[in-house]
């Protein structure tokens, strides 16, 4: 996932290479109220309001949190394969 939209606002999956163009337009992350009360933040910056009227420089960010979200995506682990196994047990022949 490269972008999230909450309550009207469009937001961008960032890292720490293109954090810093987001500071410097101002942007904060996304966050939410998670269990507990606690305050989550993600990965997530909210995009530039001068995109909104710019698609060409919009095209721009879009393609750099493209990029972002494909390599978050390849850095996880891959899912090893789980064999299965028969849990049943086995009644004796008669």
């Amino acid at each position: 996932m490269f972008a999230l939209v909450s309550r009207d606002v469009i937001y961008l999956k960032v890292d720490v290479a293109t954090r810093a163009n987001f500071e410097r337009e101002g942007s904060a992350p996304f966050s939410y109220q998670a269990k507990g009360g606690k305050r989550a933040i993600m990965s997530f910056w909210r995009m530039p309001e001068r995109l909104y009227d710019d698609p060409d420089e919009l095209a721009v960010w879009a393609e750099q949190a493209l990029a972002v979200a494909r390599r978050s995506r390849d850095a996880r682990p891959q899912p090893t394969a789980r064999v299965q196994r028969n849990t049943r047990k086995k009644r004796p022949k008669l």
